[in-house]
């Protein structure tokens, strides 16, 4: 099967947008991932540095409150506790814009392929808050620590990943000492092996991976050291960090504990078969299909390892593979990719998602993500959300859609459109007779529509 780009816009990007004008190619397509990100530009997010409140001033605010109290200045506690307030109603606020921004990015962008990009590796290195009030902070992580790498190696991803503070505090890497360190007390303080083994299972080799539990030991030790200092921010605290050489997967690190053969030892694993392998048939059973060829996969791994990880070419020669075009359409859109398709096929303006008050954004969006099953940046787990589409096509999951259907699009346009003129608008000119038959039957626009978005061709991509 040649290029087709109604199904690049659904399979691989964020779905049709009337007005916008499809690549011609796969040529096209990685000429655009390679320019700037317009989208990012247009409808900005700050980064996790840049974002207020930060962890360091909601951990001083309560910090000085607590101290306030223990002085026994309670008129002083109050203020404090007041200010603290602020910050949690002002964190809340930036979750609601930066949702929209998000949304917003994913609805108009011209490059969807970016942007399922950005959400592929989000949740490749999920993470939740796990720190009370910093919930606010996950999506810019995500714009600091993956989206300027999804186009750059994926070493460097890593890295950036491992390292961050958020990335600490979700798997307790900032409790993590050295047993025999000179802060571990002789054993009495504890080693933490979540952020080893979750780099081993999830993010690099895989759980088939073929490491062993002493690798992730190994790890774990070579780990102690990555913490945070009393203002939430990153440190590499040396006297915390596990004496003497550690070996991980063959390789020796050390023995001097550094942040440098932390780096190194990520690189190594970064640059493994297994890594390779993990991360190609995840890419493809994201885009492709749940049980995608071998083929596929085994390209997409050579590629991995011939190009050190390059992802900007990974994707490439996803695009380039016959399977990419060939394989039936049976994934479902995910709850977000469903609500930023609909979106995106009305032709709701970026702006007009990113001018919406946050309670509009909470009433709309994120309430009826949790609904569908997706809580907003809220996976159960460090694995991600599942892909196989029983975890999505469930009776209250599809009743959410339904609702919503019925409801948001109506909020975010002037006018719906005709049912009938929106069925290519959604679908492409090639759209089923029986979602056509529908959208004629339909007894108004706002049931038309709503037909048309929870039918099983929009579902599918």
């Amino acid at each position: 099967m040649s290029f087709d780009p109604i199904l690049f816009e659904t399979r691989f990007g964020m779905g049709l947008r009337p007005g916008l004008t499809s690549p011609d190619g796969v040529p096209a397509i990685i000429a655009r991932l390679s320019g700037p990100d317009l989208a990012a530009a247009r409808f900005p997010i700050p980064t996790y540095a840049a974002a207020e409140p930060s962890l360091r001033q909601l951990s001083e605010v309560s910090r000085d409150r607590n101290a306030a109290r223990r002085a026994g200045q309670d008129d002083r506690a109050d203020r404090l506790e007041e200010d603290r307030r602020e910050m949690l109603q002002a964190a809340q606020v930036l979750r609601q814009q930066t949702l929209a921004a998000t949304l917003a990015r994913a609805v108009e962008s011209e490059d969807g392929l970016r942007e399922r990009l950005v959400r592929f590796w989000a949740d490749h290195f999920t993470l939740t808050a796990r720190v009370g009030g910093s919930s606010h902070l996950v999506t810019p992580f995500v714009e600091e620590a993956i989206r300027p790498h999804v186009t750059g190696r994926f070493e460097e991803m890593l890295v950036a990943v491992t390292l961050h503070p958020m990335m600490l505090l979700y798997l307790d890497q900032a409790q993590s000492v050295g047993p025999e360190s000179r802060v571990g007390g002789g054993g009495r303080r504890g080693l933490n092996e979540n952020l080893a083994r979750e780099v081993l299972e999830l993010h690099t080799m895989g759980v088939e991976g073929g490491y062993s539990q002493t690798d992730v030991r190994q790890l774990a030790e070579l780990f102690t050291g990555l913490t945070l200092d009393r203002d939430r921010e990153f440190w590499f605290r040396a006297e915390a960090a596990e004496p003497g050489e550690e070996r991980v997967l063959g390789q020796t690190y050390g023995p001097t504990p550094q942040l440098a053969e932390i780096r190194r030892a990520l690189t190594d694993i970064a640059a493994r078969p297994e890594t390779a392998r993990h991360i190609a048939r995840k890419l493809a059973v994201h885009f492709v299909s749940d049980l995608p060829p071998l083929g596929l996969v085994d390209a997409l791994a050579a590629d991995f390892s011939a190009t050190g990880g390059d992802l900007l070419s990974f994707v490439h020669r996803m695009l380039d593979h016959p399977a990419a075009w060939t394989a039936e359409r049976a994934k479902v859109k995910d709850p977000f990719g469903f609500v930023a398709s609909s979106l995106r096929a009305l032709a709701v303006p970026g702006a007009a998602i990113t001018a919406l008050d946050p309670r509009i954004v909470r009433r709309d969006f994120e309430r009826p993500l949790g609904l569908m099953g997706q809580p907003w940046e809220k996976p159960i787990g460090p694995d991600g959300w599942p892909e196989e589409p029983d975890a999505w096509v469930t009776p209250q999951g599809m009743a959410a859609r339904i609702n919503w259907a019925l409801s948001v699009p109506r909020r975010m346009v002037d006018r719906l459109p005709m049912p009938m003129r929106f069925v290519p608008d959604a679908l492409g000119p090639g759209a089923a007779p029986a979602v056509t038959q529908a959208a004629r039957e339909a007894p108004s626009r706002r049931d038309g529509v709503a037909v048309i978005l929870c039918s099983a061709a929009f579902q599918r991509r």
